[in-house]
């Protein structure tokens, strides 16, 4: 039998025999669908110049601010959930939000790399971008750039499964003076303010946003401690209860421009998060949590340094700061060990403090007939410089939590956690080497120096051809990797996961073929397909003792295959029809069975239609099916299921007001996200029911 990407397949090879030429498009009418949907031509992601998108050497995409307002979007996560091979999971721990590339699930989710504004917003303790995240808002996104598949060649650790880059707005994209006011269901509401102009020669662009939810309030039927009142025979789960999921937030951004200079400061604060499901999948109504990050980047770039060369510089700081201002209770009050009983709960939590300091430069050269050369290199210097452990147990010899009083300090007695610093060089080469009038080849390869785990290579291979005026064709190769979290290599005093200092990077290598189709002027369809080995997963191993736990380490691996289909029609003038189908299946190599937890099959479509008065109404489908359980775990699949969307809005250009309305999962589905293996929250996680957001800005 024939694989399933067989037929897009065969579909792709007839395309490049039959496309027909392109038309000419109505300049028009491209014109009136860029001021809605915004430019979308180009991208800088794939090679770190700006460049046609049909044209780059990555499967990408690019989603600009005008198509989050056409979407209806008021989150990062559901904008992300529209891009083809993306699916947005969820962790019990704080909800955290779990991007999905291509099927690669892991419970912190540090194998999608997310920048913003090209600087990394890695935390050091879980690897990823903070477990404490409570969301992203949109509306100071200019745009994002997102890659499917490997980008370690060109940055480094963790663009593993694929890159997402957002860029914030400058001046222009701003353009005066906006405020702007949302409210909405779950007692959710903020406001915000921006400003885009210049000052003489700078460029100036600011942004400010508060708001508060107290999230949605889905019961969870059962958790971790149901299970254990079963086995000790207590009853101090706190189930059916609702999961935790409100916070308080406030964002700031400033950008600065200046001839060839560029900076940018930001500040994202959470406070009084709460613990979703539960820090050890047991709820906790109580417990809070809070987060604060300050980044700042200072850039220079001179595309025409001199003939044929251009360079650049940046130097970006980076401090993350996780406090929990109400004591997180691990399992609750009247929960049972063999060790004793704890009549306040279990409570345990840590604190942190990391800051990060980067320094790049690179340079360009396009002397040599028919090649653009990118030379880069760079040091990094990743701080964990503080921890602080609060608990009301400790430890006995054979790792058992034994209750020690009221919540004390122990970052002296038993720390989970030392402080810890990582140095990284790095230095990278790229061709883009245009060989003939309708072929590119870029090659390239980077090369990076830890201070505690050694050094790892690796290139990327891509081949573009234009095979007609309408049809782009490519064929990529990447190997990437992801670095060990400091929890990963450095925990200690923890019952459950144990780090170790001798971990390796995961490693994972990717072949895809990509096709872009200018099927008529209309009409825009993309295909990928594409196979993944990973190798060295870090992953826990149990300890021959069952109280100690167990400890991270390298083993087995994981293969996949798929595909990504798109498509956009602009059916008529004032209606644009566009969704995409991804298929994946990956196996774990350790057990043969199918790795569990992504979705085998979404769908993804959407129908923006334009009033002549100056409105937009759109409806979106969101179709997620086949998930299975990773190996061990014998609960049933994860149910299916499809959410419709409604917005409208109207367009800016109309007055100085704008109006919108959005509602989500309009017919109140039963949305559901996979709880990790062996299934201590047996029901899963629930999402959000029905939910109905109004907002409205003004501009000055």
């Amino acid at each position: 039998m024939k694989p399933l990407y067989a037929l897009p397949l065969t579909l792709a090879a007839l395309l490049l025999v039959h496309a027909p030429a392109a038309r000419s498009a109505d300049a028009g009418e491209e014109e009136d669908l860029a001021l809605v949907y915004g430019d979308k031509s180009t991208i800088s992601i794939a090679t770190g110049s700006k460049q046609q998108l049909r044209r780059a050497p990555a499967v990408a995409t690019v989603i600009t601010a005008e198509d989050i307002a056409a979407m209806g979007a008021t989150d990062l996560d559901e904008v992300l959930e529209t891009v083809p091979g993306i699916h947005v999971s969820n962790a019990p721990n704080t909800y955290s939000s779990l991007y999905l590339i291509r099927g690669i699930y892991s419970g912190q989710n540090p194998q999608t790399l997310m920048l913003q504004n090209g600087v990394p917003m890695t935390t050091l303790f879980q690897g990823n971008k903070g477990n404490i995240w409570g969301g992203y808002p949109v509306e100071n996104i200019a745009r994002i750039e997102i890659i499917r598949g490997p980008g370690s060649a060109l940055y480094g650790a963790d663009a593993y499964s694929g890159v997402i880059n957002i860029i914030t707005k400058n001046a222009a994209d701003v353009a005066g003076t906006h405020v702007g006011v949302r409210a909405g269901s779950f007692h959710t509401r903020s406001a915000w303010i921006q400003h885009g102009g210049k000052v003489g020669d700078l460029d100036i662009a600011a942004y400010l946003r508060a708001g508060k939810t107290d999230g949605q309030r889905r019961i969870i039927e059962a958790d971790a401690q149901t299970a254990r009142d079963r086995t000790a025979r207590t009853s101090a789960s706190l189930a059916p209860g609702p999961v935790n999921v409100g916070y308080d937030a406030l964002d700031a951004n400033l950008g600065l421009g200046y001839g060839k200079w560029r900076m940018n400061v930001g500040y994202k604060q959470r406070d009084d998060l709460g613990t979703g499901a539960g820090i050890s999948s047991a709820l906790d109504p109580v417990g809070k949590e809070k987060s604060e990050r300050f980044n700042t980047d200072l850039s220079w770039t001179d595309t025409q340094l001199a003939p044929g060369w251009g360079a650049g510089a940046t130097v970006s700081y980076f401090e993350y700061r996780q406090r929990i201002p109400v004591d997180l209770r691990l399992w609750p009050p009247g929960t049972r060990f063999p060790s004793g009983s704890f009549p306040e709960g279990m409570i345990g939590h840590p604190d942190t403090s990391e800051r990060q300091l980067r320094l790049s430069a690179f340079a360009t050269y396009s002397g040599f007939a028919g090649h653009s050369i990118r030379a880069g290199v760079g040091h990094d210097d990743l701080n964990l410089y503080e921890t602080a452990t609060y608990k009301n147990y400790v430890f006995d010899a054979a790792g058992m939590p034994i209750p020690a009083g009221p919540v004390a300090d122990y970052s002296l007695i038993q720390p989970f956690m030392l402080p810890q610093r990582r140095k990284v060089d790095y230095v990278y080469l790229q061709d883009e080497w245009q060989f003939a009038r309708d072929w590119a080849l870029t090659a390239g390869v980077r090369h990076d120096r830890y201070s505690d785990f050694g050094g790892t290579t690796n290139p990327r291979l891509a081949l573009v051809w234009d095979a007609a005026l309408d049809v782009t064709a490519k064929l990529l190769y990447g190997r990437a990797f992801r670095a060990p979290s400091f929890s990963e290599q450095y925990s200690i005093n923890n019952p459950v996961q144990r780090g170790n200092p001798d971990l390796s990077p995961e490693t994972i290598s990717t072949l895809e073929a990509a096709f872009a189709w200018q099927a008529r002027r209309d009409l825009q369809l993309n295909l990928s397909v594409f196979r993944y080995t990973m190798d060295e997963i870090i992953r826990t191993v149990p300890n021959p003792a069952p109280a100690l736990g167990s400890t991270f380490s390298n083993t087995g691996g994981q293969h996949g295959h798929g595909m990504e289909i798109e498509a956009v029609w602009d059916a008529t003038r004032t209606l644009r029809l566009s969704g995409n189908y991804s298929y994946q299946r990956s196996i774990d190599e350790s057990t043969g069975r199918d790795a569990g937890y992504a979705p085998h099959h979404h769908l993804y479509a959407r129908a923006d239609w334009r009033f002549a008065s100056g409105w937009m109404a759109g409806s979106q489908l969101n179709w997620v099916a086949d998930r299975k359980r990773a190996a061990g775990d014998l609960r049933p699949p994860v149910a299916d299921y499809k959410t419709v969307d409604l917005s409208l809005r109207s367009l800016r250009g109309n007055g100085k007001w704008e109006f919108g309305a959005t509602v989500r999962n309009l017919f109140n589905a039963d949305v559901r996200e996979p709880s990790p293996a062996p299934g201590l929250i047996p029901n899963d996680l629930p999402l959000a029911p029905r939910a109905i957001y109004l907002q409205a800005v003004y501009s000055m």
